[in-house]
């Protein structure tokens, strides 16, 4: 079975596949046309992608191709129809980058309450003042809403509850086991913005969540409240939410993901809301830690092995 990896992917799920009878070929540069290229080049009957967006004419290019696997949850960046058409399924690793992701968001909880970064930056320039940061709000009896209870916002969730922090969230669906785990109650997103002193977005990217946090949402939340995005981007109208904190409608943010981000191979972002003050910013690596890469290796193996083994389709997201 031919594999080709468009994308950064961890050493020990490359030895894997390949102990496992694939013949693998890896380039973490491919994209667009070059991607294209290169599945007509290998016919690989499987890609495994992490953030390179996979087109129509990427799926037209290898005519052996039958699996796509996105090595993470998140998959808008696969044209999951178009491959639905050719009989390509897309599947993903749903999950295994759960914790990284909540450890991230809760690290952005607490440096935007103690304004950690903007500490961090005065003392690298030599300013020391205790006394414009000595006042900060604590985590502790503020409430925290979860914007959609799946894997990543349970996990949130639960280290949130150690932190005594009141439990709100909203989702499609209900969950009675978590709610009496965690004492999380579930409320409208209307009742969640009015609410949460802290507002973190956990759904999936795509027209459905396109600009879910609008101007309308923001004028909801109090002037205190701290909105994270450690999602996808696009799920909060930026100019909006920075119109929102100059004005004092909202009081910072903190924003892993973002409506434009740079390819892969780019090092520079030019993203105007990371000028705006009380915005902090990471460079989209919520799932970046050594053992959430390593949990998603495995699945990725995992999959290809149990296709090989039935031709089944683990995770499948674009099943007919």
């Amino acid at each position: 079975m031919k594999i080709l990896i468009a994308d950064k992917f961890e050493e020990f799920g490359v030895s894997a596949l390949k102990e496992s009878g694939c013949e693998v070929m890896q380039d973490p540069s491919l994209e667009a046309d070059a991607l294209t290229q290169a599945m007509k080049k290998t016919a690989c009957e499987a890609l495994v992608v992490r953030s390179t967006k996979v087109n129509a004419d990427a799926l037209d290019a290898s005519p052996n191709l039958r699996l796509v696997i996105r090595a993470g949850s998140g998959y808008d960046t696969i044209d999951t129809a178009a491959a639905a058409q050719r009989k390509v399924r897309v599947c993903n690793c749903p999950g295994m980058n759960a914790v990284a992701v909540a450890e991230l968001t809760l690290g952005l909880m607490i440096a935007l309450d103690r304004r950690i970064v903007d500490q961090a930056l005065d003392l690298r320039n030599g300013v020391w003042n205790k006394k414009g940061y000595a006042k900060a709000r604590g985590l502790k009896g503020r409430t925290l809403g979860v914007v959609g209870l799946g894997r990543i916002g349970y996990e949130l969730a639960k280290r949130a509850a150690a932190f005594d922090m009141n439990l709100l969230y909203t989702d499609v669906v209900q969950n009675k086991n978590i709610e009496n785990q965690l004492g999380i109650r579930k409320v409208t997103l209307d009742q969640l913005l009015a609410e949460a002193d802290f507002i973190s977005l956990h759904v999936p990217g795509g027209g459905d969540t396109k600009h879910l946090i609008g101007p309308a949402e923001l004028a909801k939340m109090k002037p205190t409240t701290f909105l994270l995005n450690c999602s996808r981007g696009g799920v909060i109208d930026e100019k909006a939410m920075a119109d929102a904190i100059k004005s004092g409608t909202v009081g910072g943010a903190a924003l892993d993901v973002y409506e434009i981000e740079p390819a892969a191979t780019d090092n520079v972002f030019k993203d105007p809301v990371v000028d705006v003050p009380s915005v902090y910013g990471t460079h989209h690596v919520g799932a970046s830690t050594d053992q959430a890469q390593m949990a998603v290796a495995q699945e990725v193996v995992h999959i290809v092995q149990t296709y090989k083994d039935s031709g089944e389709f683990l995770h499948c997201v674009n099943a007919e």
